[in-house]
């Protein structure tokens, strides 16, 4: 039996992300995800299936409450660089942050991808979203390459 949390809620469950679970997910991407802001990214179900195939996933989801409060997708491989990881989609449902999901999704995600082989992780984060970078922050992530994405209107 799982005890209450801090918050009133039982506790919450980490497991390897499967297909099943890509309707969840896939739903609250599009509850939680604003990707007016980065144009040349887009939130579908290949995104998920894109990361589920690939040949060292890093996908993790997290149950509270038996429902669906988070989940992260990684891959080995980003770019050129065959050797390092991509953390690229993370999410915690709101009715379940500040409870400390996405720092465990991305230790889980990390240490899966450290144990295929990754010797560096990325993930990017767009400016405005200071809650993410934070987190990247609290969970040994350091700012690299910034780059600025220009529109030039026509």
């Amino acid at each position: 039996m799982t005890r209450p949390d801090a918050a009133g809620c039982q506790s919450v469950g980490l497991a390897p992300m499967e297909a099943a679970h890509a309707p969840a997910v896939l739903a609250l991407g599009r509850q939680v995800y604003d990707t007016s802001v980065k144009p040349y990214t887009s939130w579908s179900l290949s995104a998920i299936a894109g990361h589920l195939d690939a040949e060292a996933p890093a996908c993790w989801v997290a149950f509270a409450d038996g429902a669906l409060a988070g989940f992260v997708l990684g891959s080995l491989g980003f770019d050129q660089r065959a050797d390092w990881g991509n953390m690229e989609w993370i999410a915690t449902a709101p009715a379940h942050q500040g409870r400390g999901i996405a720092s465990r999704l991305v230790r889980a995600c990390c240490r899966t991808l450290a144990e295929a082989g990754a010797a560096a992780v990325v993930t990017d984060v767009e400016s405005r979203n200071t809650a993410s970078a934070a987190l990247m922050r609290r969970n040994g992530f350091v700012e690299g390459v910034t780059v600025t994405l220009f529109v030039r209107e026509v």
